[in-house]
């Protein structure tokens, strides 16, 4: 629906994002995750055709939007930024007000304000204004804004930074059910892991504006020392062992999936192995597989195991684990 190609964009003559390709399928849900300064959020503006990119071209259902937009397409797009602004006046208000600019009649408006309120619990907040109002529940009531417009292409930039569990879980779900019953493209980022395998779609990971070419978990920036071959390189209070020609400043990641999970040590070739504890651990979103989340000596790391092979350590948060994997393993880019 929505596509970047060749983009290269600049602030103040710097590079921010860089890759050749990011779409937005229509009616996908897509996670972008990265570490804060990555690009996220400049990727939503371009996304929702508030900004050009410096380099490259944004093409709309394959055809190239131009410099100025038109209007009615720039309504096909919302963007619900990480901090909203509110407009003046009250809670229901700020829900009716792009429903009435764009024409809707009263029955209309109160039918379609009727069920995000309803989805995201909104109805206690009707009659309040913008000071009276927490952080998190600024979000909701933005979001609920968003979803009111029913737009082709929703974009999302940290939209349950300032919630609760409970309140994130209720955002979550009042997406689903929006895209349930009707069909249109999301785009959130977020740096919460186990919210994006829980409800998206496609992950994508973004480290200092480049895609990564692996999945988004274990991305670290490292200074790589001169020399070719093997090289160890600090990570907090680890050591890990990579082999690269590359030195200087760089971006490495360790596949989930090539990390081997025990409970204690075992006799192999990998040249990283690191003891620590479970923290946390994310069933993906269509049940396969058990995203392990363990702290080593200070860095987290996560591992990609079976559902079986969870049960089977007996896996646990606070249990200790052992993860393992081999200095081949470790991507440079």
């Amino acid at each position: 629906m929505v596509e970047l190609r060749a983009v290269r964009h600049r602030y103040a003559g710097r590079v921010v994002l860089d890759f050749d390709q990011f779409a937005l399928p229509q009616a996908a849900a897509v996670a972008v995750v990265g570490h804060n300064g990555s690009g996220k959020s400049t990727l939503l503006r371009l996304l929702a055709l508030l900004e050009r990119p410096t380099e490259g071209s944004v093409l709309w259902n394959g055809t190239v939007v131009p410099r100025r937009p038109a209007a009615s397409l720039r309504r096909r797009v919302t963007l619900v930024e990480q901090r909203p602004v509110l407009l003046r006046g009250t809670v229901r208000d700020n829900l009716v007000y792009g429903l009435e600019i764009r024409g809707f009649g009263r029955s209309a408006v109160n039918g379609i304000i009727g069920d995000v309120v309803d989805r995201l619990g909104l109805g206690p907040l009707l009659g309040r204004r913008r000071h009276e109002l927490s952080e998190g529940e600024i979000q909701r009531v933005a979001v609920a804004r968003a979803l009111a417009l029913r737009t082709d292409v929703l974009l999302l930039d940290e939209p349950a930074s300032s919630a609760d569990t409970a309140a994130a879980g209720a955002l979550y779900r009042a997406l689903a059910a929006e895209r349930a019953a009707r069909p249109f493209a999301v785009c959130i980022v977020s740096h919460q892991l186990e919210d994006a395998y829980r409800w998206a779609d496609d992950i994508r990971a973004l480290a200092d504006g480049r895609l990564s070419p692996v999945t988004p978990e274990n991305l670290f920036r490292v200074e790589l020392p001169a020399g070719d071959g093997v090289k160890t390189v600090r990570i907090g209070s680890i050591e890990i062992v990579v082999m690269t020609e590359r030195t200087g400043p760089a971006v490495v990641a360790i596949p989930p999936t090539d990390i081997f999970v025990s409970r204690e040590r075992l006799a192999s070739s990998a040249r990283n192995v690191f003891k620590g504890r479970v923290v946390g651990l994310a069933i993906e979103r269509h049940g396969a597989g058990v995203h392990v989340r363990a702290e080593m000596g200070g860095v987290e790391l996560v591992a990609a195991v079976t559902a079986e092979a969870a049960r089977d350590l007996a896996l646990a948060p606070g249990g200790s684990v052992v993860f393992s994997f081999k200095a081949t393993a470790v991507r440079v880019f």
